[in-house]
């Protein structure tokens, strides 16, 4: 059995052995006279359209040449003079090269087209300028070359870029201006371009893409912008890009999503925004982008949230990576919505404490997680990870994916925990990362701060401004907004503005806060931490036998309020009991106190600031009990039996039980014998029986009428008793 493995073993390493060397294509020795220290072989060579060949090249890169080299062979196909010192080349240079299919000029000394004096190059389908010292593109700069179909221009020194320079380049594919130091983009540029496909065009000091900039490059599939410095980009930037796939803002200074200029793009499939400092994605970001298929969200300094909704109806979309983004705390349960082909989900390296169940659900096709370099708090929000699913989803490197609370599961891998180890509900949890401190701003600034918890059961928020002021989601007051996720807007800051703020998360098992202090620059009010002592503010509004109701009022945002209380005048202290109370709270519901006992309640709000009451809690009071009827019942009930008997003594023993009833329901014909009236009820029973509800009707569980039953009942027993 072991010498079978072995075999089998050795067999697949033959395989891939094989399959790798197929892969590896190696250089041919080209039997030509060679120009001095180069290098002429038959080297592998793909077109810009992707199609293999086997060129003869001749490698003539780091000699430190002045001019080419001569006698270069007829044949050549790729004449490559990378980093050497050449800055001026004549058509005359290349005379007989008719098959030469890519030039590479990189890294040497030109610094204008104009001593790049080429015109009869037929075949050129590739030109390497980069890393040279270009300055200035003339009007029609490389008008001899009206095959080329790659143009690297990238890492040169250009500031300008005449209208026409590119006209006679009509089959350009792939177009490289990256890292020159260009301030603005001139649509112009393009209309000789009408086939390009790729235009790389980052790293120059752009900072506004202006409307309709590439609306003539109707064929392009992908667009670089990295590192420009832009700050925003119009609605109507990309119009005109309908075959457009893949775009990259990596590395701008893009504060929110440019969500309308990307309805422009029906095609795209690929979005990098890694490396922006954008804080919050927030709904409908990214929605209805029906081919988007791969989407970059990483190296984000700012992002701290990505709210509800925020990405919606990406049916194609299969993988989103959110990494490397460090305070990144908060991601909404609801935040992905028809996201049905999503099959990876990149979510390592954040500050992340859990990943909301409703989350995950919402993905039916997910396959596999990060989560590692989190810290994970191992409660009820991350239960879903040891329960047992029908479709288990597979962690991404297991063995760093920790928990960081509670305690006594700290430093356990998550996976490992299990579900019943785990709470089923959690206190909420505002991000220390997402919550500065302290915030400088300038006077008549705006500014936003954030507040977002994630906890089971969901959290509500609300806003403790300066002023003591209580402001709930959706609410406004003077320069104040909330939004709905738990924003803080203060919109033209100024010195009355300045001041102490806390954010409060809470729910049904307890409550989280977080404060800040705001300074603003240029203001002329001085804000202490001084607090008026205002005990007729402090007061008690309702008391019963077992709970008291206090109200108080007070003008600043006191964080650190607390309140104490005591029975019977006691000193000691395990007789004292003590409760924080929220920011913004203004009324208490003290409860379980003992009825009939005196409290001293006091409210602490800041150093030697306390307001105290006395109350007394309201005695228990007996309800007054009943009037027994009993005997008052027992008398009507005998004289009426009484009645019945004289009835059946009177009319003989033939007479059945139905027809007393029957005769009954004749008054007309009562007659009492002597008998009968020596046990007639006494006047005082009479009377009771005439003040009782004629209207009131007994009955059994089946709705049957019980007044004479029961009477008849009682009769027989008091019957029995009278005799």
């Amino acid at each position: 059995m072991k010498m079978g493995q072995i075999a089998i073993f050795l067999l697949h390493t033959h395989l891939l052995l094989g399959v790798g060397s197929s892969l590896v294509i190696q250089s041919m020795p080209w039997r030509v006279p060679c120009p001095y220290q180069c290098v002429c072989q038959i080297k592998p060579w793909y077109s810009p359209q992707s199609v293999y060949r086997e060129a003869p090249t001749v490698d003539c890169n780091d000699l430190l040449l002045i001019k080419l080299p001569t006698s270069l062979p007829q044949e050549t196909q790729a004449l490559r003079l990378q980093s050497n010192l050449i800055s001026s080349l004549d058509q005359s240079e290349l005379q007989g090269l008719i098959n030469l299919t890519e030039l590479d000029l990189s890294h040497n000394s030109f610094t204008s087209t104009r001593n790049l004096r080429i015109t009869d190059l037929p075949a050129l389908l590739s030109l390497h300028m980069e890393e040279n010292q270009l300055r200035h593109l003339p009007e029609a700069a490389f008008f001899g070359l009206p095959s080329l179909q790659e143009l690297y221009l990238n890492h040169n020194r250009l500031r300008s870029i005449s209208p026409g320079a590119f006209k006679g380049l009509d089959k350009l594919l792939r177009l490289h201006l990256n890292s020159n130091r260009l301030v603005v983009i001139d649509r112009r540029w393009f209309h000789a371009l009408p086939q390009l496909e790729v235009l790389m065009i980052g790293g120059n000091f752009v900072d506004t893409i202006q409307d309709l900039n590439f609306k003539p490059l109707s064929s392009l599939r992908s667009l670089v912008l990295a590192g420009m410095g832009l700050r925003e980009i119009s609605a109507r930037a990309l119009e005109g890009l309908q075959n457009l796939e893949s775009i990259s803002f990596y590395d701008n200074q893009l504060i929110k999503v440019p969500k309308e200029a990307l309805q422009k793009l029906p095609g795209l499939k690929f979005l990098d925004l890694n490396k922006n400092p954008i804080q919050l994605v927030q709904r409908g970001d990214f929605q209805n982008m029906l081919h988007l298929k791969e989407l970059g969200l990483n190296n984000m300094e700012e992002l701290i949230s990505i709210e509800h909704s925020a990405m919606e109806n990406l049916p194609e979309l299969t993988k989103l990576e959110i990494t490397n983004n460090p305070r990144l705390s908060y991601i909404h349960p609801q935040a992905f919505q028809k996201l049905l082909s999503m099959e990876s989900l990149m979510l390592n390296s954040n500050a992340l404490s859990a990943l909301h169940s409703q989350t995950v659900r919402s993905l039916p096709s997910l396959q596999e997680i990060s989560l590692h370099t989190n810290p994970i708090h191992c409660d009820c929000l991350i239960r879903w990870v040891g329960a047992d699913n029908d479709k288990p989803v597979r962690f991404i490197e297991p063995q760093y994916t920790f928990c960081s609370e509670p305690p006594e599961l700290k430093a356990r891998q998550v996976k490992e925990v299990s579900f019943r180890e785990m709470t089923d509900s959690c206190l909420p949890l505002i991000a220390p990362s997402t919550f500065p401190s302290y915030i400088e701003v300038k006077h008549g600034d705006n500014i936003a701060l954030h507040c977002r918890a994630l906890a089971e059961p969901e959290p509500s928020i609300y806003w403790v401004i300066p002023q003591g002021v209580r402001l709930t989601p959706s609410s406004s007051y003077g320069r104040y907004q909330v939004l709905t996720e738990g924003t803080l807007e203060i919109l033209g800051v100024t010195a009355e503005e300045a001041g102490f703020y806390t954010c409060v998360a809470q729910n049904l098992v307890g409550a989280d806060t977080r404060s800040l202090t705001l300074h603003v620059e240029g203001g002329d009010l001085v804000h202490t931490n001084t607090y008026k002592k205002t005990e007729d503010s402090f007061e008690v509004q309702d008391v019963k036998e077992r709970y008291a109701l206090l109200t108080w009022q007070a003008s600043h945002n006191i964080p650190t309020t607390h309140l104490s209380w005591v029975a019977n005048g006691s000193l000691e202290d395990h007789h004292r009991h003590t409760t924080r109370i929220l920011a913004g709270t203004r009324r208490f519901n003290l409860t379980h106190l003992q009825p009939g006992t005196h409290y001293k309640v006091c409210l602490h709000m800041g150093p030697n600031v306390t307001s105290c009451v006395h109350l007394r809690t309201k005695k228990v009071t007996m309800p007054d009990p009943l009037p027994d009827l009993t005997p008052a019942v027992l008398l009507v009930v005998s004289a009426l039996l009484l009645f019945f008997a004289a009835r059946a003594s009177n009319r003989g023993a033939s007479l059945g039980w139905k027809d007393h009833i029957l005769e009954l329901e004749k008054p007309h014909i009562t007659i009492l014998t002597q008998e009968a009236k020596a046990f007639m009820a006494p006047p005082i029973l009479v009377k009771y029986l005439n003040q009782q509800d004629p209207n009131k009707i007994l009955s059994d569980s089946r709705g049957k009428d019980l007044r004479n039953t029961s009477l008849r009942q009682d009769a027989r027993g008091l019957t029995k008793e009278a005799c």
